[in-house]
């Protein structure tokens, strides 16, 4: 049976007020569920219909299991259409990134993403190519947002978030910082180094002024057609795939 307290809880962790002061978050639907199963995340309870229960595999020993109807799953569940798997998880500490943690790898930073479906989105395409951490401004969206888990589909269990005041810390940093603005150079001339941060911007405003002054290269999409700009998942994924190619390229020959 489903308490009023356990309703409560759930849906309370939809805010981030609420989320910090439980230290959780909620996971949806079961492939997202496995992921974070099967994570250094520790998944505390899993509510579960009794036969999407059984598609989840054997289930630790550690995380309490409760087997709801789909009329009391109905009540905790965020989605339109609920896939009758939720898990509660531990919010992570944040440690501090140190200079240290950007050595050998293309690192991405965001100033001011909003939108939770765009930071889903840029955290499912850096798992993609292969970039295994980002670093936020202090001002982008919460991560844990369940908007944001479920557009991830899972990749948010692999991928090393934090958040940080990059106007404090990019000065502090010893390799290029790559940004994104209109009127950049070409990706498509850069010699992306195996080594390097690229900085993507707010939605409507872009790259904050106090941030572009800290650039050391500023870089572009080359525009053909007409529109006014791109939107800054898809932005994120051609720089990911260019940096990506150029890094396949160098280790192939």
């Amino acid at each position: 049976m489903l308490s009023k307290a356990q309703i409560s809880l759930v849906t309370s962790l939809r805010h981030k007020k609420f989320r910090q002061q439980h230290r959780l978050f909620v996971v949806e639907g079961h492939k997202s569920v496995q992921e974070f199963m099967h994570s250094n995340y520790r998944v505390t309870t899993l509510f579960a219909v009794d036969e999407v229960a059984a598609k989840l595999g054997k289930i630790p020993q550690n995380i309490k299991l409760q087997i709801l109807s789909w009329q009391e799953f109905n009540k905790i569940s965020s989605l339109k259409s609920p896939q009758g798997s939720l898990a509660l998880v531990e919010l992570p500490e944040q440690g501090a990134f140190s200079p240290d943690q950007l050595t050998g790898q293309v690192t991405l930073m965001l100033d001011d993403i909003q939108d939770p479906g765009n930071l889903g989105t840029i955290i499912r395409t850096a798992e993609w190519f292969g970039i295994e951490q980002i670093i936020c401004s202090l001002d982008t969206v919460d991560a844990y947002n369940p908007k944001v888990v479920q557009a991830t589909m899972g990749s948010l269990a692999r991928v090393k978030l934090g958040y940080i005041d990059l106007e404090e810390w990019i000065p502090q940093i010893h390799i290029p910082v790559y940004g994104a603005v209109l009127n950049g150079q070409s990706i498509y001339e850069i010699h992306f180094p195996s080594e390097a941060i690229i900085l993507m911007g707010n939605e409507g405003n872009g790259i904050c002024q106090s941030l572009v002054k800290l650039l050391q290269h500023k870089i572009t999409i080359p525009k053909i057609g007409q529109a006014e700009s791109l939107n800054v998942a898809i932005a994120t994924t051609i720089f990911c795939s260019e940096v990506t190619r150029q890094r396949l390229t160098r280790t192939n020959g």
